[in-house]
């Protein structure tokens, strides 16, 4: 026990450290948020539709077929629980972010839903915040970046991972960085909900299946294709642009 609390100690220390870093970084974005450009910007076209085109062959030859494989429709018991529980690991980070964008009414509201899927909910396998109209507010560094006044920067396709921006790209990294989840469970635990986030691409790529097919194998220029979808769907999720009500987008998750 002795050994235990200069440890854990330490790991707030360094989450404490990381977070004023953090928030002294929002210091030097602008107040207000930046206006959504009615222009693409992707300077790395080229690189971009080579990472895409590897994105595209490892969907083909192995991201596709375990999805289909797997059977069902991404949306059984199964796969629920898969997605809730890997969503209630992020619950965390958004919590965070919630803060960091002084969203205090959010970051309260996200607090409640993790500690009841966490408790009453086995760990996040089941949602009763949910029936209790306590919805998921999902949220990440991206936004809060944007909320701080950064530009979203160049488009980006990184592999494995897909469409982003310069300023989402970089949220990624902060994201997981900052998940207090990350500081305090280690392996072997840490990779049950690895695990977990695999499994919930897959069951997500079995879920939207019809549309992503349409895309990656269906558009005349898929690139473009998932370029303007991924841009349209994240001015949305950010509040830049208004709903439309017939758009699909397949990473939305």
């Amino acid at each position: 026990m002795a050994d235990l609390i200069p440890s854990i100690s330490e790991k707030i220390g360094r989450f404490g450290v990381l977070c004023v870093g953090v928030v002294g970084f929002a210091a030097l974005g602008a107040c207000a948020r930046p206006p959504v450009s009615s222009e693409i910007n992707d300077p790395h076209e080229a690189e971009n539709r080579h990472v895409h085109a590897f994105n595209v062959a490892l969907d083909k030859a192995v991201l596709r077929p375990i999805a289909e494989g797997a059977g069902g429709s991404g949306t059984g018991p199964f796969a629920t629980g898969v997605k809730n529980f890997a969503s209630n690991l992020d619950a965390p980070g958004d919590v965070l972010n919630d803060l960091l964008q002084l969203r205090v009414g959010r970051a309260a509201h996200n607090t409640l839903r993790f500690a009841v899927n966490s408790t009453i909910g086995l760990g996040g396998l089941f949602d009763p915040a949910r029936a209790m109209g306590v919805e998921a507010k999902e949220t990440d560094f991206g936004e809060t970046l944007y909320v701080w006044g950064v530009n979203e920067g160049y488009y980006m396709e990184l592999p494995f991972i897909g469409p982003s921006t310069a300023r989402d790209t970089f949220g990624r990294v902060v994201d997981y960085a900052i998940n207090p989840l990350g500081l305090f469970v280690k392996p072997p635990e840490s990779y049950i909900g690895t695990a977990a986030q695999v499994l919930d691409k897959v069951e997500s790529r079995a879920r939207h299946a019809e549309t992503v097919d349409s895309i990656l194998y269906g558009s005349a220029d898929s690139y473009a294709q998932t370029r303007l979808l991924y841009l349209q769907n994240r001015h949305y999720q950010l509040g830049q642009t208004p709903a439309d009500d017939s758009f699909e987008d397949p990473y939305a998750e």
